[in-house]
């Protein structure tokens, strides 16, 4: 292994043994959508919030479709959060609808700050304000869909907030990134969704992001079920995680829980990664298309699979069911 990522290794092994006492500074980024384990990770993250072991920064869209920011509004005014700083891509692309209709119940059902994605702050611009702002690599960045707004992060000139380009900001403030991303088959490659949906900006991302980087590949979070204990606990009322997940469950006549790809990547950004998985240090390619291959190098830290799966679900089901605090 390099002297330089076994020092950053060491480095990070630090960090998470002392995040029990300081809160995980959180810019949360997601393509909430085309599918609901968006839900339950932002649930998971509002839940380790009020526990005080993660502070939210700003929550953003990287995802176009009219639903994604009055949805992220709506989980946020939930957990007594309203306030959070909301982004989102001015790209007309990626556009990912939500063929459940989940989005639209909640959206209708709840009450929320930010009616429609016009009323969000631009993506790049939300994410240099509030970098410039936070101590030096402090910022856990974690994405669970499209790298469309990172890439641009990466690409973005100096403005009003921050005398540095993109690639120096991000390297200064942020401490890590942390993805649901990629995948890893038999043949040592994968098409995984949220990459191969804005593949060039995945390349982009893959190839020049200059922090640390975790993935929770598709295969960890494929085998974690989540959602049944959810919409069968009758404890839980007037919930828009429990909705969520009760319209699109039945929607899709699904009886054994949801994949939970996204949970994965929030749990190991906020609790100590050991405590579930395993990792080991690799790296990618991406691809024209989208598909990530096994290239040689270890630049990435990858998870791999140690505590079952259905006792990691069991766990990520408890926070998902997490009720507000009282504020």
């Amino acid at each position: 292994m390099p002297k330089f990522l076994a020092i950053v290794l060491c480095m990070l092994s630090l960090c998470l043994s002392t995040q029990k006492s300081k809160p995980v500074s959180v810019i949360f980024d997601t393509d909430i959508a085309p599918d609901y384990d968006d839900v339950g990770a932002m649930a998971l993250l509002h839940a380790l919030a009020d526990a005080g072991e993660a502070k939210i920064l700003a929550t953003i869209s990287c995802n176009a479709f009219e639903t994604t920011a009055p949805a992220i509004s709506v989980l946020n005014t939930y957990f007594g959060r309203p306030d959070i700083p909301i982004g989102i891509t001015k790209r007309e692309k990626p556009n990912m609808n939500c063929s459940q209709k989940w989005a639209e119940f909640i959206v209708d059902k709840y009450p929320h700050k930010l009616k429609s994605n016009a009323e969000a702050t631009e993506a790049v611009k939300l994410y240099r304000k509030i970098l410039a702002k936070q101590p030096d690599q402090s910022v856990t960045i974690i994405t669970v869909g499209f790298f469309t707004n990172l890439a641009d992060l990466l690409d973005s000139q100096p403005d009003e907030f921050s005398k540095l380009s993109g690639k120096d900001l991000i390297k200064k403030k942020v401490k890590w990134l942390v993805s649901m991303a990629a995948g890893l088959d038999k043949n040592q490659r994968f098409r995984e969704f949220n990459v191969h949906i804005d593949a060039s900006a995945s390349q982009k991302v893959f190839s020049e992001w200059n922090t640390p980087m975790l993935l929770s590949g598709f295969e960890i979070g494929d085998k974690i079920r989540t959602g049944i204990r959810l919409i069968n606990n009758e404890d839980i009322q007037n919930s828009p995680v429990k909705d969520a997940y009760q319209v699109a469950l039945t929607k899709d006549k699904n009886t054994i829980g949801r994949n939970s790809w996204d949970q994965t990547a929030v749990l190991v950004a906020i609790k100590d990664i050991e405590l579930y998985f395993s990792y080991r240090n690799l790296n990618l390619e991406i691809k024209e298309d989208g598909t990530n291959v096994l290239i040689p190098g270890e630049k990435l830290m990858y998870l791999t699979e140690k505590m079952p799966p259905a006792e990691v679900a069991t766990i990520i089901e408890d926070y998902m069911m997490h009720q507000p605090k009282k504020r």
